[in-house]
């Protein structure tokens, strides 16, 4: 007589061998299933029962070598791409003011959080470039600026004395 553990951590039985070969086949024991023997020691599991090796026997699992993991990678900040749209705006039109900061700006966002969460996000080249494309826009304009006001009349008072 068999009395087996069952996975709800009850014993069942006392049942005999044909039983325990009925829950084999339903898949309510398997060959890990503890099992006491009526006149054994101890505890044994189904699996090492001589008289169910044929139920267990078969061809050997077969053990694959296991797959890498591709390394999850983040998405591409949205501040690092709106950083990089903007210093090419402010470029191509010819160095329009709110676009060179905002570049800035959003770059620099985006430097920060890429920073803090290096496993959530990437986008570090292009942070960059808009910071770079956007600082020198920004150096463009007021040198460009400096040099307008240098090219002009030199002070207020040429301009009053030309109204009079």
């Amino acid at each position: 007589m068999y009395r087996i553990i069952g996975t709800d951590g009850k014993t069942y039985g006392p049942v005999n061998l044909e039983q325990v070969r009925l829950w084999i086949g339903q898949g309510r024991a398997d060959s890990r299933t503890p099992v006491y023997v009526d006149g054994a020691p101890d505890w044994t599991f189904l699996g090492l029962l001589p008289e169910l090796a044929p139920v267990f026997s078969g061809p050997p699992p077969v053990i694959t070598a296991l797959k890498p993991v591709p390394a999850q990678t983040g998405r591409t900040n949205g501040f690092a791409t709106a950083g990089l749209i903007c210093s090419l705006l402010a470029w191509m039109c010819c160095c329009c003011f709110p676009f060179n900061l905002f570049g800035l700006v959003f770059s620099l966002i985006a430097l920060i959080q890429i920073n803090a969460r290096p496993d959530l996000y990437e986008g570090r080249t292009i942070a960059i470039a808009g910071l770079i494309l956007s600082g020198l826009n920004l150096l463009w304009c007021f040198g460009f600026t400096l040099l307008q006001l240098a090219m002009s009349p030199p002070n207020v008072a040429w301009h009053l004395g030309r109204l009079q």
